[in-house]
């Protein structure tokens, strides 16, 4: 067990090597990859059962005693990035299949790599816990009913089999997660420590499938998907921090809540696009690189804060 927590100790510090490096092997050699684009609900499924073995009734009591900043954090998050993505769409004038895939991605909740985001930049991660849990536990409804608000002028969004498909990937396995641990609470606390390993192996193979089944058009608009991912993901950050700083939180929490709603659950975007828009395989692409590229600009912030921390204290 000892092996396991160091590897996925490792694992989890070196997560965005990983899914930078599988990427760019699966985009070269797609033909080994291809397999996995059926199993990205499967995955994304286990990513969640995992999450929910994260859970205990003290996060829960973490909402209720700091109601106003899980509030401000979860608004943030889902007022933000949809608005982002919708206005870049809109400024880059990109084609349908794209548009919708960048849209999808603002309109999920945060992802779970936030949580060790927040902590590694000494922000407050019990705020970034609560929020996480909370924008995940209303995806089912506000992730369709923004993705019908804002996409649906390019593609037919059905809000019930979306609101169905979050439920059965996502809900369902976050709470059997929980579950889990209220019944078998010591043998989950005792391999708690590996679940970082899984959470990394689930999200990068879930980019290698999508990389792998749209190496063709990673080729010919890959440039411009990243150049929108970018800028999507350092404005969500900057407004973030905006929002957080009007509202005059403290500055552990408005650390937490900029990279709350920078970091997006890219896995389930991924999955939603795929599921939703077959024919349009691109439109997984924005969540997949978005993916990467949220992974290597959350530890660089997290790594400045951290500095910044040893430096003021603050």
């Amino acid at each position: 067990m000892k092996v396991l927590e160091r590897i996925s100790t490792f694992a989890g510090n070196t997560f965005a090597i990983w899914v930078v490096l599988i990427g760019v092997v699966s985009f070269f050699f797609p033909s080994g990859f291809t397999w996995i684009a059926p199993q990205i609900s499967i995955l994304l499924g286990i990513i969640m059962f995992g999450m929910g073995l994260t859970l205990t009734p003290q996060d829960f009591k973490g909402i209720l005693k700091s109601p106003k900043s899980v509030f401000i954090a979860v608004i943030a998050q889902y007022t933000i990035m949809p608005i982002v993505a919708y206005a870049l769409v809109k400024i880059f004038q990109l084609p349908p299949e794209i548009a919708v895939g960048v849209i999808l991605v603002g309109c999920c909740p945060g992802g779970t790599a936030s949580n060790v985001m927040a902590y590694l930049a000494k922000g407050n991660t019990a705020l970034s816990v609560s929020a996480t849990t909370v924008s995940t536990l209303l995806a089912p409804i506000i992730t369709p009913a923004l993705t019908l608000l804002f996409a649906s002028e390019w593609m037919a969004v059905s809000f019930m089999e979306m609101f169905l498909s979050i439920v059965k990937v996502v809900l369902v396995p976050i709470i059997a997660g929980f579950i889990v641990r209220m019944l078998f609470r010591e043998q989950v606390e005792k391999s708690i420590t590996v679940l970082p390993l899984i959470s990394v192996i689930g999200i990068v193979a879930v980019a290698a499938g999508v990389v792998a089944i749209n190496t063709e058009a990673i080729a010919t608009s890959g440039l411009l998907i990243f150049v929108v991912v970018i800028l999507h993901n350092l404005l969500g950050l900057i407004l973030g921090f905006l929002l957080a700083r009007a509202c005059k939180l403290d500055f552990a929490s408005q650390k937490t809540v900029t990279i709350e709603v920078g970091m997006q659950n890219s896995a389930l975007a991924s999955q939603l696009s795929l599921a939703f828009f077959p024919a349009s395989a691109i439109a997984a692409v924005p969540s997949t690189i978005f993916s990467i590229w949220h992974n290597v600009s959350g530890p660089i912030l997290a790594t400045f804060w951290s500095k910044y921390h040893e430096k003021t204290g603050k």
